[in-house]
Formats: C-alpha cells, structure tokens, sequence
C-alpha cells in the first residue's frame, strides 16, 4: 500500500522560511545572510524560496508583516478576554511567549531587522505600514478600556498610542544594552505608571 505524501501548504513553507531565515540571521547577519543559506536552513531550494520571495528584502518585510499581525490578533484577543487594563496586563505578563513568531522572540532580531529596512530610503513606507497599524492595534485597547471604565476623559488613543510604542521599544533597547538595570517587565510597569497618571486606572 502506498503512503500519500504531502505537500507543505504555502503558509507552512512561508513559516519554515521565516523561522530559517532568523537563524541564518542571527549567525550571519542579515547583511551576510544568502537566500542559498536561508533556503537550506528550512530544507528547501533555491527555487522554493523564489516561488515565495522575490528577495531577501522581500521576505525581511513579510516577516515584519507576519509579527505585527501575530501581535495584533494576539492582543485583541486577550483583550476580547480582559477589558480590565489591569487584567489585560496581567494576562500580557503571563503569555507564552515560547510560541510567538521569530522576531516576538527575538528583541535584538527585531531591532536589527526594522533598522536594516530603515536605511533604505525606499523601503520606509513599508515600515511605516506596519507602525501604523502598530499605532491603532494600542489606539483600540486604550478606547476600548476608557469604554469598559465608562468615564469622560480628554485623552487622544492615537497619541496615546505612540508614546506607548516610543517606550516599548525604548524599554526594549534598553534592556537589550542594559539588562542588569532593565527589569524584563519594565515596560508593563512603565504602562501601570502612565495608566495611573492618565485616567485609565481602574474605578
């Protein structure tokens, strides 16, 4: 009796190539990074790889694409479980973050990578994209808490919003250059300071 052999769907080869393609890089660098290499490293051709990727580049972008995805469906829906900020941050704080996308893993990957896009001038719009839609997924958690809180306030989610993406990724490099004074939850406690001074303490 023959075995019926399947095929890796696109989204499965797309996920071995996200996950090889973050090893090579943080071996390599991304610089010094090959598509021969990154392809091998999830047991595919050359040919697979360009079946799915245009580029290195190409695939460096989809890879931010996938975590920022990832990231917002995965907030939204702890949030969809917890509209209570201080319940939505203790939920952040004991998430499983074994199973996130490579670079949700990797802080220094992440950095690395968002940096490597921002020196091309041409590639910034790209990055933007995914800093706006960075900027909503935290404008809707800090609406739909000041909902659940039911109180009038003055604040602007959007600009709210950015300064909470300015200190995780502030907090983030910090604690990448600094760990001994840069607890891991630095940020969420940061986030419990500035709830605290901004009306969106719990009742």
């Amino acid at each position: 009796m023959s075995r019926l052999r399947t095929r890796p769907t696109r989204d499965d080869t797309r996920d071995r190539l996200f996950e090889a393609a973050a090893r090579v890089f943080e071996e390599d660098g991304i610089g010094g990074a090959s598509i021969e290499a990154i392809a091998a490293a999830a047991g595919f051709t050359r040919g697979a790889f360009y079946s799915n990727f245009k580029s290195k580049d190409e695939l460096i972008i989809a890879m931010l694409e996938d975590h920022v995805a990832q990231s917002i469906r995965r907030n939204m829906d702890i949030l969809a479980q917890h509209e209570n900020l201080d319940d939505f941050i203790a939920a952040l704080k004991t998430m499983d973050r074994s199973r996130q996308d490579p670079l949700g893993r990797s802080p220094l990957l992440h950095m690395e990578m968002i940096l490597f896009v921002a020196r091309a001038e041409k590639r910034r719009p790209e990055l933007a994209k995914r800093l706006r839609a960075r900027r909503k997924l935290v404008a809707d958690i800090v609406e739909a808490t000041l909902k659940s809180n039911g109180r009038n306030h003055n604040l602007n989610p959007p600009w709210v919003a950015a300064i909470v993406l300015a200190l995780e990724d502030g907090f983030r490099l910090h604690r990448l250059i600094d760990p001994e004074t840069t607890p891991a939850d630095s940020f969420l406690r940061a986030i419990t300071d500035l709830r605290r001074r901004t009306g969106l303490a719990s009742a």
